[in-house]
């Protein structure tokens, strides 16, 4: 491995114009086939398997054409104190808006709350619907415009007028200048680190040209593929992520072998062969990662999680071709400035920051150990009241409209109005199918928790009924689930009554059985994917206590940041300084989502910094200096690389959406637990306890697993190589100077 990549490093810089020729006329392809593409589409969610998918399924049979794709908005009316809606005046102001609601080109229909009875028992409180022709995303401004005017008019009556509903979604992803944000403060953060303007803007580059190639590539595939718009924001987040990440670490290695005196191509090969080669298992762990999304069972997150793993495996080939071949453009000025106009390099400090670390946690390893252990799992306790749900516009800010009109209809119609239970019964082969749905509907209103049951509504053949039941309680509260399986619980006995069954469906049964079945399937896939990182890091490092330590620190982060994650969004500690309004059950494809970005991050800070120490006690370093050098190596470019991680995600805390603050607050706490106390802390003292036993593995166990050399043993082997061509240190050095300059060596062993 490490010679193939050291190869492939050195051609790759001798053949800059080529690579980067290569990767322009990629980028202007995909870009080309994004521009013709039709677009992506609306994926509707789904999740074969659960009660209410197949009854949205029955009801999509049964009722064809019923289930409209497009969108809604769901327009609040609430009198002013002491009124009621129903006074002359307040009901004409209704009317008008209702009829201006309606004219809108892309307008199917806008429902009188009067003469649909969408008015509040006290009068104070009524609803109209607007349903429109086309799905949210499709929606033109002219359409939003006139929605926003007609509920300006409307205030200016004297009314309360809020709105909510999909036709109220942005539209755009809510992570823009987030990324903005993330994107500035890793320059900042990779200046600091390099001292070099070109150092801290070639990862950033890489990277960005990385993305550009894989959301060009998701885009012209959308089509035949069927990726949804929102298939790509996996991909982006962790393309931008990994691709800074795996370019950091060639430049910093790179940046290293010319300290030692290395002239420009052969410091480039080292630094493909050995970090690039950290780079190549980093990025496999990632791929397992998001591959294994595919165990939970929904198609959009296996799709979500494949083309995030296209754009890592885009990042890795980026980070071992392109970031070598700009390399060869500019081979000095990576370098620090001093170095540069001097014309020499000098190595490293040999008593950096790391290895005061190393040398701390060397002498201290219990405590340091045990501390780190205690307290990750003192912040995991709260992960025990874990609840799942899927908030909606209640987790909102009360700045938002959405917001005000769910508040609005919660006083008026009751906590559960906003989540109502829809109930599909089946009464096909029946002898008396409305007398069935009538017998469903009496059972199931008189179970405690149940407000009020609509009539039933008869498809064309007669033989379905579907009617819905709104509970007493709100949406997310463990009381409307509770309501749910008894429901459901009642099943056997209508059945043998009446001969038909039944079957809850509506968002609120949804989201119910979307927790249940994501958190049945976390423990499968932590298992799979865990598992198969367990097998490459044996490959990998050689090591049979090694993996193990790896994948129990990352369990404990994961459980760590799940743990603040409870504490802060659903049992309320500290939401204040978040800007949190409302506390509720976490969202349920969080864990998921967690588990899969940041055992790929955890891996590859794992790789990165133990790869250096199994390459240090490997050319014979003793235990305890081999960790040391890992540390003076990689410490400082894995602090980098996790605070730039930090920074991107925790610039979406700073988002309105509850969810969005929940998704960057969780895996902000999660990489600073996995790489500053896990990776920093714990994986030094355990391999410090150890000592020569971290490295070892079974003989039968060695002759079973590949071997691959990712530390470049067979490098330092190799015999010393005669002058290359390539610019040497020079300040006058540049694209078009390739001859080596008197003095520079050839391959060098690696020192111990």
């Amino acid at each position: 491995m490490a010679t193939f990549l050291y190869q492939v490093g050195r051609l790759a810089f001798r053949r800059r114009w080529y690579v980067a020729l290569v990767w322009a006329a990629v980028l202007a392809a995909v870009g080309l086939g994004a521009l013709k593409a039709s677009g992506a589409s609306d994926e509707e969610f789904s999740m074969p398997g659960i009660e209410s998918q197949k009854a949205f399924d029955l009801m999509e049979q049964r009722f064809p054409g019923a289930s409209a794709d497009g969108a809604t908005a769901r327009v609040v009316f609430v009198a002013p104190s002491g009124e009621k809606v129903t006074a002359t005046e307040n009901r004409r102001a209704v009317e008008e808006t209702v009829a201006n609601l309606g004219d809108g080109a892309q307008v199917a229909s806008a429902v009188d709350p009067f003469q649909a009875k969408a008015v509040s028992k006290d009068g104070t409180t009524a609803y109209a619907t607007v349903t429109y022709k086309v799905g949210a995303n499709d929606l033109t401004d002219a359409s939003k415009n006139q929605l926003e005017r007609a509920i300006h008019t409307a205030q200016g009556s004297g009314l309360t007028v809020e709105a909510g509903g999909s036709a109220m979604d942005g539209g755009g992803g809510p992570g823009g200048a987030a990324e903005v944000i993330g994107v500035a403060i890793a320059a900042v953060v990779l200046l600091v680190t390099f001292g070099s303007l070109a150092a801290a803007g070639l990862p950033l580059l890489t990277a960005i040209i990385g993305v550009g190639v894989s959301m060009a590539t998701i885009l012209t595939l959308s089509e035949a593929l069927g990726l949804s718009t929102t298939t790509g924001t996996l991909a982006m987040m962790l393309g931008l992520a990994v691709g800074i990440d795996y370019a950091l670490f060639v430049v910093s290695r790179y940046r290293e072998e010319r300290a030692k005196g290395r002239v420009p191509r052969e410091a480039v090969g080292l630094a493909v062969g050995t970090a690039g080669s950290a780079v190549v298992f980093a990025g496999l762990t990632v791929v397992i990662a998001l591959a294994g999304l595919a165990v939970v069972g929904i198609p959009m997150l296996t799709k979500m999680g494949l083309a995030a793993a296209g754009a890592v495996v885009v990042a890795v080939l980026v980070a071992l071709t392109l970031v070598p071949a700009f390399l060869g453009f500019w081979p000095n000025a990576v370098l620090r400035r001093r170095a540069r106009k001097s014309g020499r390099i000098e190595e490293n400090s040999e008593n950096n920051g790391g290895t005061r670390w190393a040398r701390f946690v060397l002498r201290r390893p219990l405590p340091v150990l045990l501390l780190g252990v205690v307290g990750l799992g003192a912040l995991a306790v709260p992960m025990t009241d874990l609840q799942l749900g899927m908030p909606g516009d209640e987790a909102k800010s009360t700045s938002t409209t959405e917001r005000r009109a769910y508040d609005a209809l919660a006083e008026g119609f009751g906590p559960g109005f906003n989540g109502p239970l829809t109930v599909v019964v089946d009464a096909k082969g029946g002898t008396d199918p409305k007398g069935a749905a009538d017998t469903v509907a009496k059972e199931i209103g008189g179970t405690e928790g149940v407000v009020s049951v609509s009539p039933a509504r008869f498809n064309a053949a007669g033989d379905t009924a579907v009617f819905q039941v709104v509970p007493s309680t709100a949406p997310t509260d463990e009381r409307t689930k509770d309501l749910v399986t008894t429901i459901r619980g009642e099943r056997p006995g209508v059945e043998s009554e009446t001969g038909a069954t039944f079957e809850v469906t509506g968002s609120t049964a949804l989201n119910i059985d979307i927790s249940d079945k994501v958190q049945s399937a976390l423990i499968p896939y932590l298992v799979v994917v865990v598992g198969l990182a367990i097998v490459l890091l044996l490959v990998v490092f050689r090591s049979l206590f090694v993996p193990l330590k790896a994948a129990l620190g990352f369990l404990l982060s994961v459980l760590a940041s799940l743990g603040v994650v409870v504490l802060v969004f659903q049992q309320g500690h500290g939401a204040g300084l978040l800007g949190v309004e409302q506390t509720g059950p976490i969202m349920s494809l969080m864990p998921i989502f967690l588990v899969g970005i940041i055992f790929g991050l955890a891996m590859d800070y794992e790789v990165f910094l133990v790869s250096r120490m199994r390459e240090a006690y490997v050319h014979g370093e003793r235990p305890g200096q081999a960790i040391t050098s890992g540390f003076r190596h990689s410490a400082r470019v894995v602090v980098a690389a996790a605070l730039i991680m930090i920074a991107v995600f925790a610039g979406f805390v700073g988002e309105s959406d509850s969810m969005v603050k929940m998704i960057g607050f969780g895996l902000a706490s999660a990489v600073l637990f996995d790489a500053f106390v896990v990776r920093m802390a714990i994986v030094p003292a355990v391999l410090a306890l150890l000592g020569d036993r971290a490295w070892w593995l079974p003989k039968w166990l060695d002759r079973l697993l590949p071997k691959v050399d990712v530390e470049g043993e067979a490098l330092g082997r190799r015999p010393e190589s005669g002058p290359d061509s390539g610019p040497g240190p020079g300040p006058g050095s540049g694209p078009g100077s390739d001859p080596e300059p008197a003095g520079t060596t050839g391959l060098e062993v690696a020192r111990s």
